[in-house]
């Protein structure tokens, strides 16, 4: 690993994270809520980080593939721990380790909370926990390839770091305009998600708040009732529809913009991810109807819809406390959370096109046992998925159910009971927001014990991220290679030194 690069280009990102928090001082200054200075002082202080890693590392060659690991685990740290300082500044939040919880739930997209109510920390506090969604929803690496060019030389490796899924497409010739396209498609849905919820009656900031949460599908809200404090169909069906979209990869919405609409269905992936979403809308809806839930039919579908697309995307909103619906109901969501959204997007979870993948691997098992000779191979958009996708999916997987299990273990060893601990680790690692039991959608995280906390705060990141990006840095292996950091005053004084000879 190249320390110099990696730590100079953690020094450019935390320099375009202070300039981001500026941004919710125009709205401290309008709403009055006196949290102006604490965003000032962030600001700074994340600035002053930023520009002594810049300072003082040099870079040392181009980015590897393993600088991209370290960027972007590290660079996800970082933000969550500079974020949280409006939190902890202002007082908002008393303890540190909530105040980073709640960043690093903003930062992964995942919406879990420590807090019993929102309201209190005001509008532009409020906004900020918006915004950290939004910028982590596309990633923040990746828009710092589209705005940064220092970051243009190695970009690639921090694309495949950093985007979600096991494809990645690449829509133009350079990383950087792949970068900005996908901003520009997730900036183009976001202000139309703003205007139809204005038009429904919310105010700019309501409306603003819920669309970038809506669009990194994170599920922060600016009232502790979530979106159901609103009661409006109009709202609910808007937002159930950009959810929808945000579990899209984004490569299509690219396509759809260009006018191949066609592109859409002929996805294998997103086929299989609307039939799922229709299949378990109709299931909730009709058992949540059997068992008298819901007065009628059409109250019911309106619920069912909209926690199934909340869950399924790994929104996490909520209109509805669905731990009181029937167990089969409940059940339904908690295997929804592991789906996720589709690659490319900005949902978390395992991904549909891993699980469909994985289930025509079963299938062609299930052949060769009754057919030895068969020849069948994998297949995805008529074409053949190549042996090493497999085995890539299939080591995913492995270690996806591996962290999941020992999570889960250590939160259920600080005494609290198996629907809240395995709950409580689905609902971080697939980046969901709300669990079941004590951590259910009108809970919160916050009477955890703080080793819960700081276990669940590392499934944010590793879900986040995909695992692999947080595992490599865990091994052996991967530090043998390190090169030493070089430091600028030593680069002048060797240069000094070769001008005098």
């Amino acid at each position: 690993m190249r320390v110099g690069t990696v730590f100079q280009i953690l020094g450019w990102l935390l320099l375009f994270l202070s300039l981001s928090l500026i941004l919710p001082i125009p709205f401290s200054l309008f709403y009055k809520d006196g949290l102006m200075m604490y965003f000032i002082m962030s600001s700074a202080l994340t600035a002053l980080a930023g520009g002594f890693l810049v300072l003082v590392f040099v870079p040392d060659g181009e980015l590897g593939y393993k600088d991209g690991f370290a960027v972007v685990s590290l660079g996800w740290l970082a933000a969550a721990l500079f974020s949280a300082l409006p939190f902890y500044l202002s007082g908002a939040i008393s303890s540190f380790l909530d105040c980073y919880f709640e960043a690093m739930s903003g930062f992964t997209t995942t919406g879990s909370t420590i807090l019993a109510r929102v309201e209190p920390l005001g509008p532009s506090l409020l906004l900020w926990r918006a915004m950290t969604q939004w910028l982590g929803g596309m990633g923040i690496i990746v828009l710092s390839l589209a705005i940064l060019p220092i970051l243009g030389v190695g970009g690639m490796q921090l694309f495949r770091a950093e985007v979600p899924g096991p494809t990645k497409d690449r829509l133009a010739p350079r990383i950087q305009d792949t970068a900005r396209i996908l901003w520009g498609v997730y900036t183009l849905l976001t202000g139309i998600e703003t205007v139809l919820l204005m038009w429904g009656g919310l105010s700019f900031y309501d409306a603003l708040c819920h669309s970038f949460t809506t669009m990194a599908t994170g599920g922060f809200s600016t009232y502790t009732a979530s979106v159901g404090y609103f009661n409006s169909p109009w709202v609910e069906g808007v937002i159930t529809f950009f959810m929808l979209m945000a579990g899209i990869n984004f490569a299509l919405h690219y396509q759809g913009l260009k006018g191949r609409l066609s592109a859409y269905w002929k996805s294998e992936e997103f086929r299989f991810y609307i039939g799922v979403t229709i299949i378990a809308t109709i299931l909730v809806t009709i058992f949540n109807i059997g068992y008298g839930l819901f007065g009628s039919l059409g109250t019911s579908f309106r619920y069912s819809i909209f926690q199934v697309s909340s869950i399924l995307t790994t929104t996490g909103y909520g209109t509805a406390d669905f731990d009181k619906w029937p167990y089969i109901c409940q059940l339904l969501l908690v295997v929804l959370m592991f789906f996720g959204g589709c690659a490319g997007s900005t949902g978390g979870g395992i991904k549909h096109v891993r699980i469909l993948l994985l289930w025509r691997y079963l299938r062609i098992q299930m052949v060769q046992l009754v057919h030895p000779r068969a020849v069948k191979v994998v297949k995805l958009g008529g074409q053949k998925v190549p042996a090493e996708v497999m085995q890539a999916i299939l080591g995913f997987f492995f270690l996806y159910l591996v962290v999941f299990i020992v999570a889960s273990l250590l939160v259920s060893s600080q005494g609290l009971d198996i629907v809240t601990s395995i709950s409580a680790v689905a609902a971080t690692l697939n980046n969901i927001g709300p669990g079941l039991g004590l951590v259910g959608p009108v809970q919160h995280f916050g009477h955890l014990p703080a080793l819960s906390k700081f276990i669940l705060i590392i499934c944010m990141l590793a879900g986040r991220l995909e695992l692999y990006t947080v595992a490599v840095l865990l091994t052996p292996a991967y530090w043998k290679t390190t090169r030493k950091p070089v430091f600028r005053w030593q680069r002048d004084r060797s240069q000094g030194d070769g001008k005098s000879r």
